[in-house]
């Protein structure tokens, strides 16, 4: 499988980033690889339009389809920074209109990528899971949502992440373990886990802007399910670390690096490579 994250793209009209994206996909393909993962920030805007040209490329290269792409939100596709900061949002004191906003946005993104979500006309939402089976080898993927709606305070850049308490709560849900029982489990969000987690102050402002609120409920829902592996984009480096005995991967920045994506093959005995291709 591939994974890259936050391309960051200008709009539908980004001519050049669509050229690096039909080239990154074309040798994702012609690497043999049989699922590709998206973990947000697909542009610098929240119109849906743009999502669409997504879309669209995913199709062109026959690849829109559940079984072939996973892809998720960022706070980018969400959150309409300059919307949010105008001074009769931003000091309003009743928050119900940027919630409002929020899951507008987000009802939006499930509508568009209804199909790789649920893969049926049912409604689309986090979190949800997925199991593929190749031959003998079966990959899960739970997915979950971690970008949540602007906060003068508390998110004043849109950036921080959070996992709703019921959606937390549903990973624990006995029906989500059973159908993950003899497969490869993968956690795929858009936020990181570790962010710079250094010292210097000037890292610590950065990380508290960037930061997941809540990573130590989502750990342990992780655990819980017995992943193996984490997927992440949001901190712009291409890594790989391990937190609580799962190998954690940052999915880096296509928008730095459109050259480069994570390639994970698995074998039959539950083993698995890791690697960053650069194309």
């Amino acid at each position: 499988m591939a994974h890259f994250s936050d391309l960051h793209l200008a709009g539908r009209h980004d001519s050049r980033g669509f050229e690096r994206l039909n080239k990154l996909l074309t040798a994702i393909i012609n690497a043999g690889c049989n699922h590709i993962v998206i973990t947000g920030d697909l542009f610098n805007s929240t119109n849906p339009s743009d999502w669409a040209a997504i879309k669209e490329v995913l199709q062109s290269k026959r690849l829109y389809s559940w079984d072939k792409v996973t892809v998720i939100p960022g706070n980018h596709d969400l959150i309409n920074l300059e919307e949010e900061m105008r001074i009769y949002n931003s000091l309003n004191p009743d928050s119900n209109g940027r919630k409002k906003r929020f899951r507008r946005k987000m009802d939006e993104f499930c509508d568009m990528f209804s199909e790789l979500i649920t893969g049926e006309d049912e409604t689309a939402g986090f979190p949800f899971i997925k199991v593929l089976n190749y031959g003998e080898i079966s990959i899960s993927f739970v997915v979950v949502n971690t970008a949540y709606p602007w906060a003068n305070i508390d998110n004043p850049l849109g950036a921080r992440g959070y996992v709703k308490r019921g959606e937390i709560e549903a990973l624990f849900a006995p029906t989500v373990k059973k159908a993950l029982r003899d497969s490869f489990v993968i956690g795929v969000f858009h936020h990181a886990f570790r962010i710079y987690e250094t010292d210097a102050l000037i890292d610590q402002a950065f990380d508290w802007t960037m930061e997941l609120k809540n990573r130590e409920e989502l750990l342990d829902a992780m655990l819980h399910l017995n992943a193996s592996i984490v997927l992440h984009g949001h901190f712009h480096r291409f890594q790989t670390y391990m937190i609580g005995g799962m190998r954690v991967i940052n999915g880096g920045s296509f928008n730095y690096n459109p050259r480069r994506y994570s390639e994970i093959a698995f074998g039959r005995d539950g083993g698995y490579i890791q690697r960053f291709v650069d194309i």
